[in-house]
Order: C-alpha cells, then structure tokens, then sequence
C-alpha cells in the first residue's frame, strides 16, 4: 500500500464526546461556585457569575457543535486530515498542534477548510481495531517530520 493511500478512519466514540461535555458543565458550575464564595459586593458576583455562565455556555455550545458536524475522521500517512460530515461528504482539514495519541486514547485537534477548529476524543485497540494500528504508525511517521 503506498503512503499517498495509508490512512486510518475512526468514528468518534460517543461516550468520551458526553465526558467532555459533562465535565465541561460541572467546571462551569464549579467556577460559579467560586465566583460566588469571592469576597466581592453582591453585584460583581452576580455579574460575575453570569458572565463565566455565558462564557461556559458558549464553548459547550461550539463544542457540541464541532462534534455535530464531524462523523469520521481520516488520518492520512502524510499527515493529511479529513472530516467526515453529517451529510456524507468528506471535507478537507489541517491537523493542529496540541493533538495528543497514547496508546489507548487521544485528543485530535483539527481545522476545517472553513477555518473552524475542534477537538475530538478518541480511543481505541490495536489488538482490537487496524484503523487504531494504522493511527499508532501514522502518528509515529508524523511525530518525525514535525
């Protein structure tokens, strides 16, 4: 198989897409908590408060929204990316920094063509799953170019 077509395609796993939003949730409440127990008059609480929920709430909301328009990702040998939509079209993409792969789970952080970034969980196998081998040797070979 030559390196222009050696890629690996995983589904995001959904159970780790609900971890971040839930965890996202509790620490935006927690940071109310917080805010709250400040020694600040009642107003700068409150405007306080409701700003950190706003500013939560707005990154919960793009975050859940990345996560509605990507089905699959693609992970080529060259360390091209591409997004699998929710109508069924592969779209180009960029891989960023910051992405992370361990041996069980990962962070891939990507953009789109349309400049929107996201980050997506993902975790797998090798024993369990090629794709996840193929991620493992691709991720090595890109690691070395960088």
């Amino acid at each position: 198989m030559s390196s222009g077509t050696y890629s690996a395609e995983l589904r995001p796993d959904a159970m780790l897409r609900r971890l971040v939003l839930v965890s996202g949730g509790v620490l935006g409440a927690s940071g109310v908590a917080l805010i709250l127990v400040m020694p600040f008059n009642a107003m700068v609480l409150i405007a306080g408060s409701a700003a950190w929920l706003a500013y939560s709430g707005w990154e919960l909301v793009g975050v859940s929204r990345g996560y509605a328009r990507c089905r699959r990702l693609r992970v080529t040998a060259g360390g091209e990316m591409k997004l699998l939509d929710a109508e069924g079209n592969w779209r180009a993409a960029r891989l960023l920094p910051c992405s992370v792969l361990l041996r069980r789970v990962g962070w891939i952080r990507g953009e789109d063509s349309e400049g929107r970034q996201y980050a997506e969980p993902v975790r797998g196998s090798c024993r369990e799953s090629d794709d996840w081998r193929r991620l493992q040797v691709i991720w090595r070979h890109i690691g070395a170019t960088t």
